[in-house]
């Protein structure tokens, strides 16, 4: 290094926004830049020479020591999200990063930590996802919550239900959410895919046979009619069924009964219907291809479920809730995806819906070989998509960014401008507030 760099070097150090802080071959803390300070709460003469478990009091500090395994592997580790204790004892996540130092002759002599305080993007991060929620159903979406804050009163009722929107939207979960909430939660739900199965196979699957009916009917078997007896029938692709279902199925509507195949002995049938389709059933009334009678009797009470291009605000809250549904279901532990991944899929219209979105992370998944989903883990045609998309203005912000800088702004106005009460409010030091501000090009 030359006397140039020498001379110039203290002030680098203390003008990087990161807290930076490097020990010796003991762990005892050998500089801590004004960085550091101002995150930590400590003064640099207070921590030369201190073991740096003992100011930063970190639980992974005696054990799992991502500084220690640096130096002892002479592997770089970055971005690891830790908690830490600061002077005042406030708990704070920090991002770090770590590194051995090595001298001329390649051997350790110490090591460098890396880090910056996250507690704004973290309490933001909850902000961003928190959510509006009923059984499994998340959202943030007006839409969607206007849906969910129909269902507590759609479940008490006895009344049929249909459920209109795409596939993937989501359907069958909220026909379980209205069966689990209303009174035959204790009874089964019993679901049909009605497009799935020919008319000669449907028939008998809704209605049940008796032995006799046909040449394989050995024994009588019941229907999905009788199997969800006291309980919910779920009729999903119900605009599928052929003139001759929907007739069947109408009189089970209108008279509470129905006969099984080979028997002329009709049987009571005590099942609420929730029905759901990804057609618009009233144009298939005006151009003949269903029964208007049936219609109107499955359509008591209508929800409509938007798709996930409509309510794009849902894509970062849904893509946290897969990874966190993995990582209990598969053991691992993946923290996040990427930037890039996170602008990906905002930009991609999901023909397949939150299905298609809960498949894709599913891949990502499988094929991530760290903690971070990247670009090329996700499914070549949502990349493909994205190759494709038009280069954003540099502007342009992440769902994220645009909570912090709204936060900052909202902070700094009611605090008239003063930085050090609003960096106090956030949470923040002053050095991360300064940051944040030129990074956002706040002007107050």
């Amino acid at each position: 290094m030359t006397g140039l760099d020498n001379k110039f070097f203290p002030l680098i150090f203390d003008t990087i926004s990161h807290g930076i802080f490097t020990i010796d071959e003991e762990g005892r803390i050998t500089s801590f830049n004004r960085a550091a300070e101002e995150i930590m709460g400590y003064l640099e003469e207070e921590v030369i020479g201190v073991p740096c478990s003992e100011v930063f009091r970190t639980d992974i500090c005696k054990e799992l020591c991502p500084l220690k395994h640096s130096i002892a592997s002479k592997q770089r580790i970055e971005n690891r999200e830790v908690k830490v204790l600061t002077k005042n004892g406030r708990r704070i996540p920090i991002f770090i990063s770590t590194a051995a130092l090595i001298n001329e002759e390649g051997g350790v002599i110490g090591g460098v930590e890396m880090f910056r305080d996250i507690s704004m993007e973290s309490e933001l991060k909850k902000q961003l996802y928190s959510s509006y929620c009923f059984e499994d159903i998340v959202t943030k979406s007006p839409a969607m919550k206007s849906v969910l804050d129909m269902l507590p009163l759609v479940a008490v009722s006895q009344s049929t239900v249909l459920i209109n929107g795409e596939s993937g939207t989501g359907k069958e979960l909220v026909a379980h959410a209205i069966h689990n909430h209303g009174s035959r939660c204790k009874y089964p739900f019993v679901a049909i895919n009605c497009a799935a199965l020919p008319d000669s196979l449907l028939e008998s699957e809704l209605f049940g046979y008796t032995r006799g009916a046909f040449t394989d009917a050995k024994k009588d078997k019941p229907g999905r009619f009788a199997r969800a007896e006291k309980g919910t029938l779920f009729l999903d692709e119900v605009g599928d069924l052929s003139p001759v279902i929907q007739s069947k199925l109408l009189r089970v509507l209108q008279e509470k009964e129905y006969e099984p195949l080979g028997s002329n002995q009709p049987v009571r049938a005590n099942v609420r219907i929730v029905a759901a389709t990804n057609k618009d059933l009233a144009r298939e009334v005006q151009r003949k291809r269903f029964r208007q009678d049936l219609f109107f009797r499955l359509n008591v009470v209508n929800i409509n479920l938007p798709p996930l291009r409509d309510r794009r605000e849902d894509i970062p809250l849904l893509i946290h809730h897969f990874i966190q549904h993995f990582n209990a279901v598969q053991g691992r532990r993946i923290l996040r995806c990427s930037e890039r991944v996170m602008a990906a899929l905002m930009g991609y219209e999901f023909p397949g819906n939150v299905r298609e979105l809960e498949n894709a992370i599913e891949h990502a998944y499988v094929v991530c070989d760290g903690d971070t989903i990247r670009l090329d883990h996700l499914p070549s045609h949502i990349v493909a998509a994205f190759s494709r998309q038009p280069v954003q203005d540099n502007n342009h912000t992440n769902p994220l960014e645009e909570a912090e800088s709204d936060t900052i702004r909202h902070a700094l106005t009611k605090n008239n401008g003063n930085r050090n009460a609003t960096a106090a409010e956030l949470g923040v030091s002053r050095n991360t507030l300064w940051r944040k501000i030129k990074k956002y090009k706040i002007e107050y």
